[in-house]
């Protein structure tokens, strides 16, 4: 962990949970090893949706859509969320959760490699939670800037990979090599972009918060 495990028990043991259908989902998720925000992103998630109330939401990384759950209920009724997912065996998973809790019409699920759909987008956003394959975040970035408004706000989790980023390349295993020098180029990329306004944050396993000016 980047913050003390016993600093972030205490912090977590403070959040007076979820809705019960998001815990149900939450624990069905851990039960089935798939990853989904952990309590001090929820946390951060709740805020940042109260303080902008987002009209449109695009979601990069679906999984089973717990996420996309989460902040459709935390960013209200109105707003609409838009979510890319690339992994087949999840997708089915993903859609059947948002009928079984009744956002099938809030939630709108593209299947594929963002890659290829973020180009074709063409609405604007007031919010984007990245969520993804972590080497692949510094090629979202430019069309996930060209969607997201001005004065928008850049979620991206995950960004510092359990402290790992602080290692050498060559300290880090050579399978893992490509992913920690695209993050390390993501993060720089992220506080140094003329368009953005980026804090780094030792939060979970990591995140940033960008505003577009």
């Amino acid at each position: 962990m980047i913050v003390e495990e016993r600093m972030a028990a205490f912090i977590n043991s403070l959040d007076p949970g979820n809705a019960p259908e998001l815990e149900e989902l939450e624990a069905e998720a851990r039960r089935m090893q798939v990853p989904v925000i952990r309590r001090e992103l929820q946390s951060l998630l709740k805020t940042l949706l109260a303080l902008q109330k987002p009209g449109r939401i695009l979601e990069v990384g679906t999984a089973i859509g717990f996420s996309a759950l989460f902040m459709s209920e935390y960013a209200g009724p109105k707003a609409r969320i838009t979510t890319i997912e690339n992994y087949e065996k999840r997708i089915p998973m993903a859609q059947e959760n948002f009928r079984r809790l009744g956002k099938q019409e809030q939630i709108q699920l593209l299947a594929g490699d963002a890659r290829e759909i973020l180009p074709g987008l063409s609405e604007s956003y007031d919010f984007v939670f990245m969520d993804a394959a972590k080497g692949q975040y510094i090629h979202f970035l430019p069309e996930v800037l060209r969607l997201l408004k001005s004065g928008g706000l850049l979620v991206s989790d995950n960004v510092l990979q359990e402290g790992r980023i602080l290692d050498s390349r060559f300290a880090v295993e050579r399978r893992d090599r490509t992913i920690h020098s695209r993050m390390r180029e993501y993060l720089y990329e992220l506080k140094h972009h003329p368009q953005l306004t980026t804090s780094i944050l030792p939060l979970g396993d990591g995140v940033t918060v960008s505003v577009k000016k």
